[in-house]
């Protein structure tokens, strides 16, 4: 493919282990399913920032939070930051965005420079911040404050208010369904779709499937992270998988949309999401921890040699994905872009893939983790506020995960002298990360008791 349409869906909070092929044992999403069936699947991908706009950001520019200046949720993407849009638009592409944008506003506090108050939260987002996409646009900045499961609104390019009163996912389908069936047909497009779902609606602090999810999804299994734990799985893990169902549903209109209008055999379809959820079993809400139940997430790409229903299990990072679009769309890679492309890799060649992962946290922490093919390290900077800060220079050890023996994560190794080589091959490696992404020098403080 020349020039193929690329069409990116991105959905909010879902685990991977939501979906038939990553072994889930109800019929959540027969319609993904089918779609791993004809691409490729990636077993283990994972979230660089486990938090809604610093992911996003990541996402849009190839950088980490920390390089955007997104490191938390109310902090704008910088006007002058360039985009995936920028860089596909320059290159022939039409490019639109629909549903959940998350980086137009500033307002919360901070220590750090985050530029002018701007609140647009709730507001029609206006073109300088909306990251490039200047063909297409109907999107809110939060759609989780301008509208609810079964009603609301967003804005679209001339900053006029497009209401919807049906189930929110079927809503932004709808948009998505009318965007394909008139896209124009003499250049390729570039079209990124972003649900809320399966992410819990703020203001009622609840997780809200479509009408009966919890009689259709009562007779669930446990994932094995949950068992055992507390958190709010049990009151809430039906709808979450009725919000997954409902998203699956839409993606089988979309499926249908995109043969109608001829657009099947030209189109790159990406499916992932921006991090997972633990249901409040790893801190006292749903993700910003390093635990796989929050950073595992699900992964498909189908079209030109992304294809046969190939499994890669090489580890990959959300930061991953800016590349292999732009390679996707026989665009050069700029050189300050932090991932790699995925071609290589599903095209059998491995040999130089790091397979480590990165991860920043903030808000409950200023965090820091690796994850290797069979560890997990993580540190954490108890004297500050995650809110406030971005970095530290200071960090303690806090988890040690043997992920071969313990994919759960039920048993903390830190304390435990025989794992010291472990760790301090690990913390070299952390290091190496935290001083190429983040330019610091930060000490790591043993936890030995």
């Amino acid at each position: 493919m020349d020039s193929p349409n690329i069409l990116f869906i991105f959905t909010d909070q879902q685990r991977f282990d939501t979906m038939g092929c990553y072994g889930q044992s109800l019929n959540v999403t027969p319609n993904l399913d089918a779609l791993a069936d004809e691409g490729v699947k990636f077993t283990n991908t994972f979230s660089c920032q486990p938090l809604c706009g610093p992911a996003r950001s990541c996402l849009q520019t190839g950088l980490y939070a920390t390089q955007t200046g997104c490191y938390r949720n109310g902090i704008a993407l910088p006007t002058n930051m360039r985009t995936i849009a920028h860089i596909l638009s320059e290159n022939g592409y039409s490019v639109g965005y629909i549903g959940k944008w998350h980086l137009a506003s500033n307002g919360l506090p901070s220590y750090e420079d985050i530029g002018p108050e701007a609140d647009y939260r709730t507001k029609p987002i206006p073109e300088e911040r909306r990251g490039g996409y200047k063909d297409y646009w109907l999107s809110s900045d939060l759609l989780e404050f301008t509208s609810h499961p079964y009603e609301g609104h967003l804005f679209d390019k001339d900053m006029k208010k497009t209401e919807f009163s049906k189930y929110r996912v079927d809503a932004i389908t709808d948009f998505a369904l009318e965007y394909l069936e008139n896209v124009e047909k003499d250049r390729p497009f570039f079209l990124f779709l972003s649900y809320l779902e399966p992410h819990q609606q703020n203001d009622i602090k609840k997780f809200v499937g479509p009408k009966y999810s919890k009689q259709q999804f009562s007779d669930y299994e446990i994932p094995d992270d949950l068992k055992g734990k507390k958190g709010d799985w049990k009151k809430y893990y039906p709808d979450y998988l009725g919000c997954c169902h409902s998203i699956d549903k839409n993606f089988g209109r979309i499926n249908e949309m995109l043969e109608d209008v001829g657009l099947d055999k030209n189109t790159i379809i990406f499916y992932t999401s921006d991090h997972g959820c633990h249901f409040k079993t790893r801190n006292r809400e749903y993700k910003r921890s390093c635990h796989e139940s929050s950073i595992h997430i699900p992964l498909i790409i189908k079209g030109d040699i992304f294809k046969h229903g190939k499994v890669v299990d090489d580890l990959i990072s959300l930061i991953d994905l800016p590349p292999t679009i732009l390679t996707s769309a026989n665009i050069n890679i700029p050189d300050y872009m932090e991932g790699r492309a995925l071609h290589d890799l599903v095209e059998g060649d491995s040999q130089n893939w790091p397979n480590e992962i990165f991860i920043q946290i903030s808000e409950s922490q200023i965090g820091r983790a690796i994850r290797t093919e069979k560890w997990k390290f993580s540190v954490s900077a108890p004297k500050k506020n995650g809110f406030l800060y971005s970095k530290s220079d200071s960090y303690k050890e806090e988890y040690l995960y043997d992920l071969e023996n313990d994919p759960y994560e039920q048993e903390n190794l830190i304390k435990l002298a025989e794992y010291k080589d472990t760790k301090q091959f690990l913390k070299e490696r952390l290091l190496w990360f935290i001083n190429h992404m983040e330019k610091e020098a930060p000490e790591i403080i043993p936890n030995n008791s």
